[in-house]
């Protein structure tokens, strides 16, 4: 293949990339609401990119089951039904305190000092009362935890399920600020500095109870302004 078309291929790849991270940040930080419609032409215009490259994005997330596709309608960002909430925390309680037991057995220095300085960017956001950025880092301890623990299965259902979980969060009216508890992550993060996995894992259980705990399973969202969120 020559070096031109590997190149363009490369800058293709990477804007991709770029507009697939956008919309799960937005999604990461409740910007994009659950059953906003991705319409093609529209994302194209706001990413200056062509259409098939939003098609590419789409596909992608929709294997993630984070974008659904329905014949005819275009793209939507999921609505998670009641039935599908419940699987993604039963799934959440299954995989995270098995991560929590692999990461309290062989965390090493720079792994609690990464999740240390985590918990401290948690805390500083909160003194900020950075909304925002609480429900971002909130939702990213987990897939930090997952991607330290060194399992890269693990690492690709958790970030798909907490993506999911940010939606519900969000379709069933849980207060986001409040769904992670202040203290809860540093009080897991003690546990990992003790190597105490059972500790760790019973920590983690108890914290997606009280996620699950906040969703009401009832709730509307308004649609998105797209031109706002990745303008």
């Amino acid at each position: 293949m020559p070096v031109d078309s590997i190149h363009k291929r490369g800058e293709r790849e990477q804007a991709g990339d770029e507009i697939y991270e956008k919309i799960y940040l937005s999604i990461l930080e409740h910007r994009l609401l659950p059953g906003t419609k991705l319409a093609e032409e529209r994302m194209a215009q706001i990413f200056k990119v062509s259409r098939a490259r939003i098609r590419e994005v789409l596909a992608r997330l929709a294997h993630e089951q984070i974008v659904e596709i329905l014949p005819k309608r275009g793209a939507y960002v999921a609505k998670p039904t009641v039935e599908d909430a419940r699987g993604i925390f039963e799934a959440r309680r299954v995989i995270e305190p098995a991560i929590m037991l692999r990461l309290a057995k062989g965390a090493d220095d720079r792994q609690i000092t990464l999740l240390k300085r985590h918990i401290d960017f948690e805390g500083d956001a909160r003194q900020r009362n950075d909304k925002r950025a609480i429900i971002r880092l909130s939702g990213e301890f987990h897939n930090l935890a997952a991607e330290l623990a060194g399992n890269a299965a693990l690492t690709r259902s958790l970030r798909e399920l907490a993506t999911l979980t940010c939606l519900i969060i969000l379709l069933y009216d849980a207060p986001p600020t409040l769904s992670c508890r202040v203290d809860e992550h540093a009080r897991i993060v003690d546990a990992i500095v003790m190597r105490d996995g059972e500790t760790a894992a019973s920590l983690m259980l108890e914290h997606l109870q009280h996620i699950e705990n906040s969703v009401n399973l009832q709730g509307a969202v308004d649609e998105a302004d797209l031109e706002s969120i990745f303008g």
